[in-house]
């Protein structure tokens, strides 16, 4: 698989966010920094469209950090997302996590591959940290349905334990 790249492009207040590659844990504090501080904070912001046409994989940290960017949109009443998807098995994780009830997906290839730019990757981060991350993506994706919160509570249980006994 190849390695994880993240670029973006704003264009009239819509953000276009293309992730390609392999999208896990180590590589997500770049995109969660990305929502929080960009699409979180822009007053001029319109939509959000996510070109998954070239990930090869992404685990639920990064879907979690997806589904807050739903969560941000719909506080704002700007509705859907819109998210791009052609691999029939990340289709499938998509469809199984809620996705499909909080994003317009669609299945098609990006017209859009010039002028977008890298996102920055952030460097060292501290294990407590990513542990937050994974707690917050897992219950962002946890208040996406009833079923998510199932598949989760115990990894996010386990998580806030671990992390309290650390502090």
């Amino acid at each position: 698989m190849d390695a994880c790249k993240m670029q973006y492009a704003v264009l009239s207040g819509t953000y276009v966010l293309k992730l390609v590659g392999d999208v896990r844990v180590p590589t997500c504090t770049a995109l969660e920094s990305f929502v929080d501080q960009r699409i979180k904070e822009d007053e001029g912001l319109r939509a959000v469209l996510i070109d998954l046409t070239t990930t090869e994989a992404i685990d639920s940290t990064a879907l979690g950090l997806l589904a807050r960017i739903a969560v941000i949109l719909k506080q704002r009443g700007l509705g859907r997302p819109v998210l791009l998807c052609i691999n029939p098995d990340i289709e499938r994780i998509l469809l199984s996590m809620g996705f499909d009830k909080v994003f317009r997906m669609l299945r098609t290839s990006s017209a859009l591959s010039s002028s977008l730019e890298e996102l920055p990757i952030i460097g060292d981060i501290s294990e407590d940290a990513v542990t937050q991350q994974v707690i917050d993506a897992h219950r962002t994706l946890m208040s996406l349905n009833e079923s998510n919160t199932e598949a989760f509570r115990s990894l996010v249980d386990a998580l806030e334990s671990e992390k309290r006994c650390r502090d």
